[in-house]
């Protein structure tokens, strides 16, 4: 229309007028709009003498659409991004979750160095400075431990050996007895200690030839040991050797472990015995072997001496040993503390063997191994007699002949040791545990 206050293009359309429908029209029409209802607000647009429709409502305008650069109509369209919703960011449970993992999280840490640096000082060395004995009762348990040790010094972080204990699963492997700790152990060099059992070990040795009476009072002397004794064991029933043991052993059991021992060894030397001895029981072995015990101590002549012996009952001589002589006297006590009497060699009593014939009713003492072992296997030889050579040694003879001149070179030797004339009533020569010599 002419006069109109829209200009026209030449194909008779507004220039910035889109096609109805179009995308880009219903776009930048609703924009419009929009800001032409905030600028006019609500209110009716109808003028007197405007046109209305056929239902007498006002006939709305078209929108003025301000122009725009090709620039800026090629851009797109700015469109706003939709807003998070709050109420799930809101919920409880949401929340509680993400609490619950940071917990966790910061729990893992912590414990993480906690472990890492309890390792360190867990193998770090320890305050003991030098070595320490440690008893530890039965029955104790981690928390008991740990605290005697810090009392003993041998640790400084108490807490840190339970965490260790518990850490290692090793609180059922903890074992009560004496425990010898070296300066400087660690926490784990203490606690591989008490659960591997490295006890002390205590030794009790028996010297070879003892009576029971003296072992016993020997074992009573011994403070590790507990308990009391009963009885006094039969004689020849002890083997004498070095008995390993652990603080709390009674002396009843230690009595039963020498007895153990002693049946094993003298059934494996009596199993290994020479076919012609004239022993007949292992009772006999036992008892010629405790004669030979207390008549040397020099390991190279027990054989010797064992043959002696085991020759004279061959030949139904009597053996004139002189420890029997003591014996017979004494009993359990082992010694007589003097010269044995020229009377004292033909008094009569069981064991004395310048009297009866054959061996005597049973040991005279506890033998050995080497002394249980030279008379079930003796030295081959004929020898009968034999007496000290005053140098510790002993001087043996075929015949009675070349035996009394041993003798003699004997008394030769004692006479320069001690001049002047001997006892009256003592018998010369002769004392505990001097050889035999054939009368």
């Amino acid at each position: 229309m002419v006069g109109s206050e829209y200009p026209i293009g030449g194909n008779g359309k507004d220039p910035h007028w889109s096609e109805p429908g179009s995308p880009s029209d219903q776009t930048r029409y609703a924009a419009r709009s929009a800001t032409d209802e905030r600028t006019n607000g609500a209110r009716d647009t109808h003028q007197p003498g405007s046109p209305r429709a056929q239902n007498g409502a006002p006939m709305t305008e078209p929108k003025r659409i301000a122009p725009r650069s090709p620039r800026a109509a090629l851009e797109p369209e700015q469109v706003m991004m939709p807003m998070r919703n709050p109420i799930r960011a809101r919920n409880p449970f949401v929340r509680f979750g993400s609490a619950l993992f940071s917990l966790i999280l910061l729990i893992a840490l912590i414990g993480g160095v906690t472990f890492v640096v309890g390792k360190q000082r867990f193998e770090m060395t320890g305050p003991l400075a030098q070595e320490k004995i440690v008893v530890i009762p039965r029955s104790s348990g981690v928390r008991e431990i740990s605290e005697l040790l810090e009392r003993e010094g041998v640790i400084d972080q108490p807490w840190l050996f339970i965490g260790g204990v518990l850490m290692l699963k090793a609180r059922e492997d903890l074992k009560f007895g004496e425990y010898q700790f070296a300066p400087r152990a660690s926490l784990r060099n203490v606690l591989d200690t008490i659960t591997q059992g490295k006890v002390v070990q205590h030794a009790f040795t028996i010297p070879e030839g003892l009576t029971s009476e003296q072992i016993i009072a020997r074992l009573s002397e011994n403070d590790v040991l507990t308990g009391n004794i009963r009885d006094i064991p039969r004689e020849g029933t002890l083997l004498p050797e070095t008995y390993k043991f652990t603080r709390g052993m009674t002396r009843e059991q230690m009595i039963q472990r020498m007895q153990a021992q002693q049946k094993r060894v003298v059934q494996e030397i009596w199993d290994r015995r020479m076919p012609d001895l004239p022993i007949r029981s292992v009772e006999q072995l036992i008892t010629l072997a405790s004669i030979v015990e207390k008549e040397t101590g020099k390991p190279d002549e027990r054989t010797r001496v064992a043959a002696v012996f085991l020759n004279r009952l061959k030949q139904k001589m009597k053996l004139q040993s002189d420890p029997t002589i003591i014996y017979g006297l004494v009993g359990g006590k082992g010694t007589l503390g003097r010269p044995i009497m020229r009377s004292e060699i033909e008094q009569s009593t069981p064991y004395n063997t310048y009297v009866i014939e054959g061996l005597p009713p049973g040991p005279i003492a506890n033998p050995g191994r080497a002394a249980l072992d030279a008379v079930a296997n003796p030295a081959r030889t004929k020898e009968l007699f034999f007496v000290a050579d005053g140098t510790g040694g002993h001087a043996f003879a075929d015949n009675y002949e070349q035996h009394q001149k041993n003798v003699a070179r004997l008394r030769a030797i004692e006479q320069q040791a001690s001049p002047g004339p001997a006892r009256s009533g003592a018998a010369p020569a002769r004392g505990p545990a001097v050889a035999p010599a054939a009368r």
